[in-house]
Protein backbone atom coordinates (compact mmCIF):
# COMPACT_ATOMS: atom_id res chain seq x y z
CA UNK A 1 0.00 0.00 0.00
CA UNK A 2 2.73 2.40 0.90
CA UNK A 3 4.54 1.72 -2.18
CA UNK A 4 1.02 2.73 -4.51
CA UNK A 5 0.91 5.64 -2.33
CA UNK A 6 4.13 6.85 -2.86
CA UNK A 7 3.61 5.78 -7.30
CA UNK A 8 0.98 8.20 -6.88
CA UNK A 9 2.35 10.84 -5.05
CA UNK A 10 5.21 11.52 -8.05
CA UNK A 11 2.66 10.36 -10.55
CA UNK A 12 -0.15 12.46 -10.62
CA UNK A 13 1.59 16.37 -10.07
CA UNK A 14 4.11 14.84 -13.19
CA UNK A 15 1.24 13.62 -15.20
CA UNK A 16 -0.28 17.78 -14.47
CA UNK A 17 3.03 19.23 -15.47
CA UNK A 18 3.63 17.34 -18.65
CA UNK A 19 -0.09 18.29 -19.34
CA UNK A 20 0.36 21.66 -18.87
CA UNK A 21 3.94 21.43 -20.63
CA UNK A 22 1.77 20.23 -23.73
CA UNK A 23 -0.54 23.71 -23.41
CA UNK A 24 2.57 25.50 -24.78
CA UNK A 25 1.66 24.45 -28.35
CA UNK A 26 -2.19 23.59 -27.99
CA UNK A 27 -2.61 27.11 -26.51
CA UNK A 28 -0.36 28.52 -29.21
CA UNK A 29 -3.03 26.75 -31.91
CA UNK A 30 -6.03 27.64 -30.43
CA UNK A 31 -5.34 31.76 -30.42
CA UNK A 32 -3.74 31.59 -33.64
CA UNK A 33 -6.55 29.32 -35.55
CA UNK A 34 -9.17 31.63 -34.13
CA UNK A 35 -7.52 35.00 -34.63
CA UNK A 36 -5.64 34.03 -38.05
CA UNK A 37 -7.54 30.81 -39.53
CA UNK A 38 -6.42 27.12 -41.09
CA UNK A 39 -3.33 28.86 -42.56
CA UNK A 40 -1.63 29.99 -39.10
CA UNK A 41 -2.35 26.56 -37.61
CA UNK A 42 -0.84 24.71 -40.23
CA UNK A 43 2.15 26.90 -39.98
CA UNK A 44 2.59 26.49 -36.76
CA UNK A 45 2.16 22.68 -36.75
CA UNK A 46 4.64 21.86 -39.20
CA UNK A 47 7.05 24.65 -37.59
CA UNK A 48 6.50 23.44 -33.91
CA UNK A 49 9.37 20.82 -33.85
CA UNK A 50 11.80 22.69 -34.49
CA UNK A 51 10.26 24.55 -30.62
CA UNK A 52 9.71 20.63 -29.73
CA UNK A 53 13.91 20.41 -30.41
CA UNK A 54 14.96 22.71 -27.89
CA UNK A 55 12.88 21.46 -25.26
CA UNK A 56 13.29 18.13 -25.49
CA UNK A 57 17.18 19.22 -25.39
CA UNK A 58 16.55 20.53 -22.18
CA UNK A 59 14.56 17.83 -20.94
CA UNK A 60 16.88 15.10 -21.44
CA UNK A 61 19.55 16.93 -19.98
CA UNK A 62 17.79 17.75 -17.19
CA UNK A 63 16.28 14.10 -16.52
CA UNK A 64 19.71 12.78 -17.41
CA UNK A 65 21.38 14.63 -14.43
CA UNK A 66 18.43 14.00 -12.71
CA UNK A 67 18.49 10.15 -12.90
CA UNK A 68 22.39 10.27 -12.14
CA UNK A 69 21.47 12.65 -9.27
CA UNK A 70 19.52 10.33 -7.59
CA UNK A 71 21.19 6.92 -7.92
CA UNK A 72 24.30 9.03 -6.09
CA UNK A 73 21.83 10.29 -4.02
CA UNK A 74 20.43 6.64 -2.92
CA UNK A 75 24.24 5.41 -2.61
CA UNK A 76 24.99 8.13 -0.20
CA UNK A 77 27.36 9.95 -2.58
CA UNK A 78 26.37 13.74 -1.37
CA UNK A 79 29.17 15.31 -3.12
CA UNK A 80 28.88 13.18 -6.42
CA UNK A 81 25.14 14.45 -6.41
CA UNK A 82 25.88 17.92 -5.84
CA UNK A 83 28.08 17.65 -8.79
CA UNK A 84 25.71 15.86 -11.21
CA UNK A 85 23.22 19.37 -10.11
CA UNK A 86 26.43 21.69 -11.24
CA UNK A 87 27.33 19.99 -14.32
CA UNK A 88 23.49 19.85 -15.60
CA UNK A 89 23.59 23.44 -14.65
CA UNK A 90 26.62 23.93 -17.13
CA UNK A 91 25.61 21.32 -19.79
CA UNK A 92 22.09 22.99 -20.09
CA UNK A 93 23.81 26.77 -19.98
CA UNK A 94 25.97 25.83 -22.88
CA UNK A 95 23.62 23.98 -25.08
CA UNK A 96 21.51 27.21 -25.10
CA UNK A 97 24.31 28.98 -26.40
CA UNK A 98 25.57 26.77 -29.00
CA UNK A 99 22.02 26.01 -30.35
CA UNK A 100 20.87 29.84 -30.51
CA UNK A 101 22.97 31.10 -33.46
CA UNK A 102 22.00 27.94 -35.40
CA UNK A 103 18.57 28.63 -35.34
CA UNK A 104 18.79 32.42 -35.75
CA UNK A 105 20.94 31.03 -39.19
CA UNK A 106 19.46 28.06 -40.61
CA UNK A 107 16.14 28.80 -39.34
CA UNK A 108 14.72 29.42 -43.72
CA UNK A 109 16.28 25.56 -44.83
CA UNK A 110 14.95 24.15 -41.80
CA UNK A 111 11.58 25.24 -42.25
CA UNK A 112 11.90 24.16 -46.15
CA UNK A 113 13.07 20.78 -44.83
CA UNK A 114 9.86 20.36 -43.24
CA UNK A 115 7.85 20.82 -46.00
CA UNK A 116 6.77 24.87 -45.45
CA UNK A 117 6.74 27.15 -48.46
CA UNK A 118 5.23 30.38 -49.91
CA UNK A 119 2.33 31.80 -46.92
CA UNK A 120 3.20 29.35 -44.25
CA UNK A 121 7.11 29.49 -44.71
CA UNK A 122 6.30 33.04 -43.95
CA UNK A 123 3.79 32.56 -40.96
CA UNK A 124 6.10 29.74 -39.93
CA UNK A 125 9.59 31.87 -39.99
CA UNK A 126 8.02 34.68 -38.03
CA UNK A 127 7.24 32.44 -35.51
CA UNK A 128 10.70 30.09 -35.11
CA UNK A 129 12.32 33.53 -35.16
CA UNK A 130 11.26 34.84 -31.99
CA UNK A 131 11.92 31.32 -30.71
CA UNK A 132 15.46 31.14 -30.94
CA UNK A 133 16.13 34.33 -29.04
CA UNK A 134 14.71 32.41 -26.21
CA UNK A 135 16.38 29.54 -26.59
CA UNK A 136 18.23 29.67 -23.57
CA UNK A 137 15.32 30.01 -20.96
CA UNK A 138 13.26 27.42 -22.87
CA UNK A 139 16.04 24.83 -22.29
CA UNK A 140 16.64 26.19 -18.66
CA UNK A 141 12.87 26.29 -17.93
CA UNK A 142 12.51 22.41 -19.46
CA UNK A 143 15.88 20.95 -18.07
CA UNK A 144 15.26 22.21 -14.34
CA UNK A 145 11.81 20.72 -14.07
CA UNK A 146 13.15 16.99 -13.72
CA UNK A 147 15.04 18.30 -11.14
CA UNK A 148 12.75 19.05 -9.10
CA UNK A 149 10.84 15.81 -8.59
CA UNK A 150 14.08 14.46 -8.23
CA UNK A 151 15.17 17.06 -5.19
CA UNK A 152 12.10 15.38 -3.26
CA UNK A 153 9.34 17.61 -4.23
CA UNK A 154 7.33 16.83 -7.31
CA UNK A 155 4.70 19.11 -6.57
CA UNK A 156 6.64 21.69 -7.36
CA UNK A 157 7.64 21.01 -10.66
CA UNK A 158 3.80 21.12 -10.92
CA UNK A 159 3.69 24.75 -9.79
CA UNK A 160 6.46 25.39 -12.12
CA UNK A 161 4.84 24.72 -14.98
CA UNK A 162 1.08 26.11 -13.80
CA UNK A 163 2.79 29.24 -13.28
CA UNK A 164 4.57 28.69 -16.96
CA UNK A 165 1.32 27.92 -18.74
CA UNK A 166 -0.32 30.67 -17.07
CA UNK A 167 1.85 33.22 -18.55
CA UNK A 168 2.20 31.75 -21.84
CA UNK A 169 -2.16 31.84 -21.97
CA UNK A 170 -1.84 35.37 -20.72
CA UNK A 171 0.31 36.81 -22.44
CA UNK A 172 -1.07 34.69 -26.04
CA UNK A 173 -4.28 36.63 -25.34
CA UNK A 174 -2.59 39.50 -25.35
CA UNK A 175 0.09 39.54 -27.95
CA UNK A 176 -2.53 37.56 -30.34
CA UNK A 177 -6.17 39.08 -29.49
CA UNK A 178 -5.59 42.43 -28.31
CA UNK A 179 -2.63 43.78 -29.77
CA UNK A 180 -2.48 41.35 -32.82
CA UNK A 181 0.75 39.96 -33.27
CA UNK A 182 0.21 36.67 -34.75
CA UNK A 183 3.02 34.37 -35.03
CA UNK A 184 5.71 36.80 -32.84
CA UNK A 185 2.61 36.90 -30.57
CA UNK A 186 2.91 33.47 -30.06
CA UNK A 187 6.47 32.67 -30.10
CA UNK A 188 7.17 35.64 -27.28
CA UNK A 189 4.24 34.06 -25.14
CA UNK A 190 5.73 30.51 -25.19
CA UNK A 191 9.48 32.16 -24.34
CA UNK A 192 8.02 33.77 -21.29
CA UNK A 193 5.89 30.76 -20.27
CA UNK A 194 9.40 29.28 -20.13
CA UNK A 195 11.24 31.97 -18.46
CA UNK A 196 8.36 32.05 -15.60
CA UNK A 197 9.05 28.19 -15.39
CA UNK A 198 12.87 28.60 -14.74
CA UNK A 199 12.46 31.41 -12.30
CA UNK A 200 10.62 29.46 -10.19
CA UNK A 201 12.81 26.39 -10.30
CA UNK A 202 15.98 28.08 -9.73
CA UNK A 203 14.27 29.74 -6.52
CA UNK A 204 13.45 26.30 -5.24
CA UNK A 205 17.13 24.92 -5.52
CA UNK A 206 18.41 28.09 -4.00
CA UNK A 207 15.32 28.16 -1.11
CA UNK A 208 16.28 24.46 -0.30
CA UNK A 209 19.98 25.54 -0.23
CA UNK A 210 20.80 22.45 -2.19
CA UNK A 211 24.51 22.34 -2.59
CA UNK A 212 25.80 22.33 -6.01
CA UNK A 213 29.39 21.68 -7.18
CA UNK A 214 31.09 22.78 -10.33
CA UNK A 215 35.06 21.75 -9.19
CA UNK A 216 36.41 18.41 -10.26
CA UNK A 217 33.90 17.15 -12.36
CA UNK A 218 34.99 13.54 -13.64
CA UNK A 219 34.47 13.11 -17.33
CA UNK A 220 32.77 9.88 -17.01
CA UNK A 221 29.83 11.70 -15.05
CA UNK A 222 29.25 13.71 -18.20
CA UNK A 223 28.99 10.41 -20.26
CA UNK A 224 26.63 8.76 -18.09
CA UNK A 225 24.14 11.88 -17.82
CA UNK A 226 24.15 12.29 -21.56
CA UNK A 227 23.92 8.29 -22.35
CA UNK A 228 21.20 8.91 -20.41
CA UNK A 229 19.62 11.69 -21.86
CA UNK A 230 19.71 10.19 -25.13
CA UNK A 231 16.04 8.43 -23.96
CA UNK A 232 13.98 11.28 -22.43
CA UNK A 233 15.24 13.60 -24.90
CA UNK A 234 14.21 10.79 -27.72
CA UNK A 235 10.80 9.95 -26.05
CA UNK A 236 10.67 13.68 -25.36
CA UNK A 237 10.82 14.67 -29.12
CA UNK A 238 9.21 11.11 -31.16
CA UNK A 239 5.85 12.87 -31.14
CA UNK A 240 7.50 15.42 -33.01
CA UNK A 241 9.71 13.16 -35.50
CA UNK A 242 6.39 11.35 -36.03
CA UNK A 243 4.78 14.99 -36.69
CA UNK A 244 7.80 15.82 -39.06
CA UNK A 245 7.43 12.43 -41.63
CA UNK A 246 3.63 12.57 -41.34
CA UNK A 247 3.58 15.99 -42.12
CA UNK A 248 5.89 15.47 -45.10
CA UNK A 249 4.15 12.01 -46.31
CA UNK A 250 0.79 14.36 -46.18
CA UNK A 251 1.98 17.06 -48.13
CA UNK A 252 2.92 14.46 -50.88
CA UNK A 253 -0.17 12.86 -51.06
CA UNK A 254 -2.86 14.45 -49.69
CA UNK A 255 -1.41 18.27 -50.37
CA UNK A 256 -2.22 21.17 -47.97
CA UNK A 257 -5.73 20.38 -47.22
CA UNK A 258 -3.78 16.58 -45.18
CA UNK A 259 -1.74 19.09 -43.54
CA UNK A 260 -4.32 21.69 -42.23
CA UNK A 261 -6.15 18.45 -40.83
CA UNK A 262 -3.30 16.66 -39.24
CA UNK A 263 -3.12 19.76 -37.25
CA UNK A 264 -5.88 19.24 -34.60
CA UNK A 265 -5.23 15.80 -34.76
CA UNK A 266 -1.91 16.17 -33.99
CA UNK A 267 -2.52 18.51 -30.81
CA UNK A 268 -4.76 16.13 -30.09
CA UNK A 269 -2.68 13.22 -29.45
CA UNK A 270 0.23 14.96 -28.56
CA UNK A 271 -1.51 15.50 -25.51
CA UNK A 272 -2.41 12.30 -24.91
CA UNK A 273 1.31 11.45 -25.36
CA UNK A 274 2.25 13.69 -22.77
CA UNK A 275 -0.03 12.55 -19.93
CA UNK A 276 1.40 9.33 -20.78
CA UNK A 277 4.90 10.22 -20.88
CA UNK A 278 3.92 12.01 -17.50
CA UNK A 279 3.16 8.68 -15.92
CA UNK A 280 6.42 7.12 -17.24
CA UNK A 281 8.33 10.03 -16.10
CA UNK A 282 6.98 10.52 -12.90
CA UNK A 283 7.73 7.12 -11.62
CA UNK A 284 11.57 7.71 -13.06
CA UNK A 285 12.29 9.16 -9.29
CA UNK A 286 11.48 5.92 -7.46
CA UNK A 287 12.62 3.05 -10.42
CA UNK A 288 16.25 5.38 -9.93
CA UNK A 289 16.33 5.61 -6.36
CA UNK A 290 14.98 1.40 -6.04
CA UNK A 291 17.97 0.57 -8.56
CA UNK A 292 20.43 2.72 -6.87
CA UNK A 293 19.91 0.64 -3.37
CA UNK A 294 19.69 -2.51 -5.31
CA UNK A 295 15.98 -3.37 -4.80
CA UNK A 296 15.23 -4.34 -8.40
CA UNK A 297 11.92 -5.82 -7.18
CA UNK A 298 10.38 -2.76 -6.11
CA UNK A 299 11.94 -1.04 -9.43
CA UNK A 300 10.38 -3.69 -10.94
CA UNK A 301 6.60 -3.46 -9.05
CA UNK A 302 6.94 0.28 -9.98
CA UNK A 303 7.19 -0.44 -13.25
CA UNK A 304 4.21 -2.61 -13.53
CA UNK A 305 2.28 0.11 -11.80
CA UNK A 306 3.28 2.86 -14.59
CA UNK A 307 2.15 0.10 -17.12
CA UNK A 308 -0.89 -0.55 -16.13
CA UNK A 309 -1.90 2.97 -15.24
CA UNK A 310 -0.99 4.15 -18.71
CA UNK A 311 -3.13 1.63 -20.34
CA UNK A 312 -6.17 2.75 -18.08
CA UNK A 313 -5.56 6.45 -18.71
CA UNK A 314 -4.67 5.64 -22.85
CA UNK A 315 -7.92 3.63 -22.99
CA UNK A 316 -10.11 6.42 -20.78
CA UNK A 317 -9.05 9.43 -22.81
CA UNK A 318 -9.34 7.54 -25.79
CA UNK A 319 -13.12 6.67 -25.25
CA UNK A 320 -13.41 10.76 -24.03
CA UNK A 321 -12.24 11.88 -27.10
CA UNK A 322 -14.39 9.49 -29.19
CA UNK A 323 -17.31 10.63 -27.38
CA UNK A 324 -16.75 14.58 -27.47
CA UNK A 325 -14.72 14.58 -30.59
CA UNK A 326 -16.90 17.50 -32.36
CA UNK A 327 -16.47 19.55 -29.52
CA UNK A 328 -12.37 18.94 -29.01
CA UNK A 329 -11.77 19.34 -32.79
CA UNK A 330 -14.16 22.59 -32.65
CA UNK A 331 -11.07 24.62 -29.98
CA UNK A 332 -8.48 25.26 -32.84
CA UNK A 333 -11.34 27.44 -34.73
CA UNK A 334 -10.48 24.71 -37.81
CA UNK A 335 -13.04 25.38 -40.43
CA UNK A 336 -16.16 22.71 -41.05
CA UNK A 337 -14.78 20.94 -43.83
CA UNK A 338 -11.34 20.18 -41.67
CA UNK A 339 -13.41 19.31 -38.59
CA UNK A 340 -15.75 16.57 -40.54
CA UNK A 341 -12.35 15.13 -42.30
CA UNK A 342 -10.72 15.12 -38.48
CA UNK A 343 -13.75 13.43 -37.42
CA UNK A 344 -13.44 10.71 -39.38
CA UNK A 345 -10.01 9.66 -39.03
CA UNK A 346 -9.41 10.29 -35.62
CA UNK A 347 -10.32 6.78 -34.41
CA UNK A 348 -7.22 5.74 -35.93
CA UNK A 349 -5.00 7.97 -33.80
CA UNK A 350 -6.55 7.14 -30.65
CA UNK A 351 -6.39 3.50 -31.40
CA UNK A 352 -2.73 3.95 -31.47
CA UNK A 353 -2.38 5.91 -28.10
CA UNK A 354 -3.39 2.59 -26.13
CA UNK A 355 -0.25 0.92 -27.17
CA UNK A 356 1.91 3.43 -26.53
CA UNK A 357 1.07 3.93 -22.81
CA UNK A 358 2.77 0.27 -22.95
CA UNK A 359 6.04 1.08 -24.78
CA UNK A 360 6.52 4.38 -22.66
CA UNK A 361 6.34 2.63 -19.59
CA UNK A 362 8.95 0.08 -20.82
CA UNK A 363 11.40 3.23 -21.86
CA UNK A 364 10.90 4.99 -18.85
CA UNK A 365 12.09 1.96 -16.84
CA UNK A 366 15.20 0.95 -19.03
CA UNK A 367 17.07 4.53 -18.93
CA UNK A 368 15.31 5.09 -15.30
CA UNK A 369 18.07 1.65 -14.06
CA UNK A 370 20.57 2.60 -16.87
CA UNK A 371 19.65 0.28 -19.51
CA UNK A 372 20.36 2.62 -22.55
CA UNK A 373 20.35 0.44 -25.71
CA UNK A 374 17.08 -0.92 -25.05
CA UNK A 375 15.88 2.36 -24.40
CA UNK A 376 16.97 3.92 -27.76
CA UNK A 377 15.84 0.76 -30.10
CA UNK A 378 12.65 1.44 -28.80
CA UNK A 379 12.80 5.07 -28.75
CA UNK A 380 14.57 5.71 -32.19
CA UNK A 381 13.38 1.88 -33.52
CA UNK A 382 9.21 3.94 -33.89
CA UNK A 383 10.72 6.67 -35.90
CA UNK A 384 12.55 4.01 -38.17
CA UNK A 385 9.56 1.44 -38.82
CA UNK A 386 7.19 4.94 -39.36
CA UNK A 387 9.49 5.57 -42.16
CA UNK A 388 9.36 2.23 -43.93
CA UNK A 389 5.50 2.19 -43.15
CA UNK A 390 5.45 5.41 -44.77
CA UNK A 391 7.33 4.36 -48.11
CA UNK A 392 4.97 1.83 -48.27
CA UNK A 393 1.45 2.01 -47.11
CA UNK A 394 0.55 5.50 -48.69
CA UNK A 395 1.63 4.32 -52.19
CA UNK A 396 -1.36 1.41 -52.10
CA UNK A 397 -3.35 3.30 -49.66
CA UNK A 398 -2.85 6.96 -50.49
CA UNK A 399 -3.47 9.34 -47.46
CA UNK A 400 -5.21 6.61 -45.41
CA UNK A 401 -2.21 4.67 -45.85
CA UNK A 402 -0.31 7.38 -43.69
CA UNK A 403 -2.45 7.66 -40.95
CA UNK A 404 -2.40 3.91 -40.34
CA UNK A 405 1.38 4.36 -40.70
CA UNK A 406 1.00 6.18 -37.08
CA UNK A 407 -0.75 3.03 -35.62
CA UNK A 408 0.89 0.57 -37.06
CA UNK A 409 4.00 1.58 -36.07
CA UNK A 410 2.60 2.23 -32.02
CA UNK A 411 1.03 -1.06 -32.03
CA UNK A 412 4.39 -2.41 -32.96
CA UNK A 413 6.78 -1.06 -30.94
CA UNK A 414 4.58 -1.73 -28.04
CA UNK A 415 5.44 -5.28 -29.04
CA UNK A 416 9.03 -4.96 -29.28
CA UNK A 417 9.07 -3.52 -25.59
CA UNK A 418 7.27 -6.82 -23.70
CA UNK A 419 9.62 -8.93 -26.15
CA UNK A 420 12.88 -6.51 -24.95
CA UNK A 421 11.50 -6.48 -21.21
CA UNK A 422 10.79 -10.41 -21.54
CA UNK A 423 14.31 -11.43 -22.67
CA UNK A 424 15.96 -8.96 -19.41
CA UNK A 425 13.35 -10.99 -16.97
CA UNK A 426 14.28 -14.70 -18.64
CA UNK A 427 18.42 -13.81 -18.31
CA UNK A 428 17.47 -12.78 -14.40
CA UNK A 429 15.94 -15.96 -13.47
CA UNK A 430 18.62 -18.11 -15.68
Amino acid sequence: MKLYKEFFRYVIPSMLAFALSGLYGIVDGFFLGNEMGDAALAAINVAYPITAFVQALGTGIGMGGAVQYTIHKAQKKKEDAARCLGLTLLLLLGSGVIITPILLTMNIPMLKALGLQGELLALGNEYIIWIAWGTLFQILGTGLVPFMRNLGNAYISTVAMVIGAMFNIVFDYLLIWVFHQGMKGAAIASVMGQVAAFVVSICYVYWKKERVIFKRIPASLGKKILLVACSPFGLSFAPNITLILVNLNAVAYGGEFAVTCYAPISYITYTIMLLLQGISDGCQPLVSLFYGKGEEKDSEKIYKMSRNFSIFVGILFMLFVLWQGRMVVGIFGSSPQVTEYVLKVLPIFLLGMAFSGISRAVISYFYATEKNMKAYILIYGEAVLLGILLLILPRAMGIMGTWMSIMLSQILVAVMSQALLKMKFVRKEK
